[in-house]
C-alpha cells in the first residue's frame, strides 16, 4: 500500500480543492492536493516538497487530521490528511487544471477521488463543531 500525504488548506472558512489534470489517473476528479511519500521522508517533508513542486507555495504543516485508506485498479493507497497553512507564494498548479475554494459543506458536491470522500466528511465534521 502506497503512502500518501493530504493537504487541507484553508482560507477563512473554505479549504482548497485541485482537480486532477489531462494525463493523469482518474483526471477530472478533486483531490485534496499533496503526494506519495518517499521512502525517506517523513509525511510533513512530503506535503511541504509536494505543494512546492505542484503549486508553487511555502507551507506549514500543522496537526493529522485522519486517515484514508482505498484501493484503486491501479493500486491501494493510505491517505493521511494534515492541515497546512500557506506560507509564501501564489498558487500556481502544474499538474492539476483547476483549483478551487469551497466551504466544507459543499465538498461532497465535487467529483472527489473515492480516498478523499472520508477526508471531506472530517473536515465537515471539524467546521460543523
Amino acid at each position: 500500500m502506497k503512502i500518501v500525504a493530504a493537504a487541507i488548506v484553508r482560507n477563512g472558512n473554505k479549504v482548497l480543492l485541485a482537480r486532477r489534470g489531462p494525463g493523469s489517473k482518474l483526471s477530472g476528479k478533486w483531490e485534496f492536493p499533496g503526494g506519495k511519500v518517499e521512502a525517506t521522508e517523513s509525511l510533513e517533508d512530503c506535503l511541504t516538497r509536494e505543494l512546492d513542486e505542484e503549486l508553487g507555495v511555502r507551507v506549514c504543516v500543522g496537526g493529522h487530521l485522519c486517515s484514508s485508506e482505498f484501493v484503486y485498479d491501479h493500486g491501494g493507497f493510505r491517505i493521511e490528511a494534515f492541515w497546512v497553512e500557506i506560507l509564501a507564494g501564489e498558487l500556481a498548479p502544474k499538474v492539476h487544471d483547476l483549483l478551487d475554494w469551497v466551504a466544507p459543506n459543499e465538498l461532497r458536491q465535487y467529483d472527489l477521488l473515492p480516498a478523499d470522500v472520508p477526508i471531506s466528511e472530517a473536515v465537515a465534521a471539524h467546521f460543523a463543531q
